[in-house]
């Protein structure tokens, strides 16, 4: 796929709102739409505190009929379906006559797992996948990591900026265990400090690199 300047740059945006977020989404993923029409951006949003509203059902009404024609840049596959029975995003998009979608990352989830993008397809919307998808990965890379492993991803910060929380343990403890706890209470992306913790973890391949 050839993205053209424009494309990157609107899509940067995107993750940049997504990352402002980080944090404070949890059980879902940060997610950043930024909606562009005749090179200009007519709206733009990140998933609300808690997870929800998701960023395009944020986007889509704040653009209002100049959405029609728009192209979305979305840093996760819009959802197919919805686990709360609502309405899902990729029918959000189509519905409100968005033209094209252009997806950093596709989510593996059940609701998404290429369902979102087989349904903006099937309304006969064009769909473009992998734009800066390295970048944005980081974005949705704890809430893929508990869809992987029932566990938060844990990494090593110095100030937790961007995490859900703080993992504390003791370093003697099941720490396997404690982990699938907070992952089934929602936690996605937890830090700890250097020192005997994280040794532990790293040393049970529980740390991220």
């Amino acid at each position: 796929m050839s993205w053209s300047d424009a494309d990157r740059g609107f899509m940067a945006q995107a993750i940049e709102l997504a990352k402002g977020r980080m944090g404070e989404t949890w059980p879902n993923p940060a997610v950043g739409c930024v909606l562009v029409k005749d090179g200009r951006i007519i709206a733009q949003a990140a998933t609300a505190p808690g997870g929800r509203p998701h960023a395009e059902e944020q986007a889509v009404p704040a653009a209002g009929a100049e959405v029609v024609g728009a192209t979305a840049y979305v840093t996760l596959e819009p959802c197919g379906a919805r686990s709360s029975g609502r309405k899902s995003c990729a029918h959000f998009l189509a519905e409100a006559g968005v033209a094209r979608v252009v997806v950093a990352c596709l989510d593996p989830s059940p609701f998404a797992a290429g369902r979102g993008t087989e349904r903006l397809r099937t309304a006969g919307l064009t769909v473009e996948t992998g734009l800066l998808a390295e970048e944005a990965v980081v974005l949705c890379e704890g809430f893929l990591h508990r869809l992987e492993t029932g566990r938060p991803l844990v990494r090593v910060s110095a100030d937790g900026v961007g995490f859900d929380g703080r993992f504390v343990a003791s370093p003697k403890a099941d720490l396997v265990t404690e982990l699938k706890r907070l992952g089934e209470a929602g936690y996605t992306r937890l830090w700890t400090g250097p020192g005997e913790l994280a040794d532990a973890l790293r040393d049970q391949g529980l740390l991220a690199g």
